[in-house]
């Protein structure tokens, strides 16, 4: 198996596993307790927040756990929301955001407040000056996310950070595709609130946090006990707590040798299909990229069918968000930055870890091309395309 879906999630790192065992067995008290056992866990839970806090330069009781990505933006929005509705009812956001923020904004839009979607370029950025333009005196946040899941472009966050603090504005970001992959420091960045999760880095599922800077109003979300800080009751998932902290450790000290090594990989993945392949164009910024994305559009083919026909070939890749797989609709990320349907119905997206080698790239090339080739000469739309090109 050759497995490039690396932005939908991760395998686990052996020794984070090997980390987490025993607060499965011997160390299986709650962290709530006051006992020894428990005070056990409290003190490995403890040890993940600062691991955590420290890798985005921020303080450890600003780190909030979660049950993930999706759980830590929805927060971060209603809470924001209901805590600053006095001073404002706007909200600024962009049209290539993961649906955990879209559709936490449609719930707002029905409460009242309003919500402007900020256009992206060709290559999925934002406009800082369409930024700037979008704010009113009644702007309570602006959730603009770090890098992009499907295409993988970068949005220009420190910029966003600078004009949100001098506005007076909260300042969130999405950056669940860019923490642990690309170097984060919330105060250098003017960050807020952040939201990350465990699965993208070799981390357990079903783990996640949310960065609340000091002094920002926070209404708890999830009601019950006085687990992290009163702010989101129930027991802590201690297991899953540890296994994120070691992911993250694993992760600062790997990041440098890890992108280079993906940096080599994607470029050379991404050359190869655009110059073998005709009709097939890359998607996303060409820089200002994450290291391991790939997303490239094949034109007179369905994503679906290619996606299929690889995986036959044992080879696991994606069309867009796995949020969104099973869905007929073209990806919205894709629709943003220009592509007709037809176009965004062609999409591949192939993210890659440090585990990809160059053979395993030259292998998904020769497979790619072999059933690109075999779906257009099924399409009766590539066989119009050839006959007028012949004209």
């Amino acid at each position: 198996m050759i497995y490039l879906d690396n932005a939908a999630t991760t395998r686990m790192a052996p020794e984070l596993v090997e980390a987490m065992l025993p607060y499965f067995t011997e160390h299986f008290g709650n962290a709530s307790s006051i006992y020894a056992l428990g005070s056990a866990s409290k003190k490995a839970v403890n040890a993940a927040r600062r691991t955590i806090a420290e890798s985005i330069g921020a303080k450890m009781e600003e780190i909030y756990f979660t049950a993930g990505g999706s759980e830590a933006d929805n927060w971060a929005l209603k809470a924001v929301a209901e805590a600053y509705e006095g001073k404002g009812r706007h909200i600024i956001t962009s049209k290539i955001e993961h649906h955990a923020i879209l559709h936490t904004c449609e719930y707002l839009q029905k409460r009242g407040f309003d919500v402007t979607y900020l256009d992206v370029d060709e290559t999925g950025l934002i406009s800082v000056e369409a930024l700037k333009a979008a704010i009113r005196p009644d702007t309570i946040l602006i959730s603009i996310m770090f890098a992009n899941n499907e295409i993988g472009t970068i949005e220009p966050i420190a910029e966003i950070g600078a004009i949100a603090k001098e506005r007076g504005i909260l300042f969130h970001t999405d950056a669940v595709q860019a923490f642990g992959q690309l170097p984060i420091d919330v105060e250098e960045l003017r960050i807020d609130l952040l939201s990350a999760s465990a699965h993208k880095l070799n981390g357990p599922k079903g783990i996640g946090f949310l960065y609340v800077r000091n002094g920002l109003k926070l209404r708890s979300f999830i009601h019950g006990g006085a687990q992290e800080r009163s702010k989101r009751a129930g027991t802590e998932n201690v297991p899953a707590i540890v296994g994120f902290g070691k992911a993250v450790e694993r992760a600062m000290l790997m990041m440098e040798e890890k992108t280079q090594k993906e940096l080599k990989l994607r470029d050379y993945l991404m050359k190869r299909l655009e110059e073998e392949v005709p009709y097939a164009f890359v998607n996303g910024h060409r820089q200002k990229r994450l290291p391991n994305n790939v997303n490239i559009s094949f034109r007179f083919i369905e994503g679906e069918s290619l996606l299929i026909m690889l995986d036959m070939k044992g080879i696991c890749a994606s069309s867009g968000s796995a949020c969104t797989s099973g869905s007929l609709d073209p990806s919205h990320v894709l629709l943003a930055i220009g592509l007709k349907h037809e176009e965004a119905h062609g999409s591949l997206r192939l993210t890659l870890s440090e585990e990809n080698t160059m053979e395993e790239m030259d292998v998904v090339v020769e497979a790619v091309k072999e059933i690109v080739d075999k779906l257009r000469a099924m399409s009766p739309l590539y066989e119009d395309f050839v006959k007028k090109q012949g004209k």
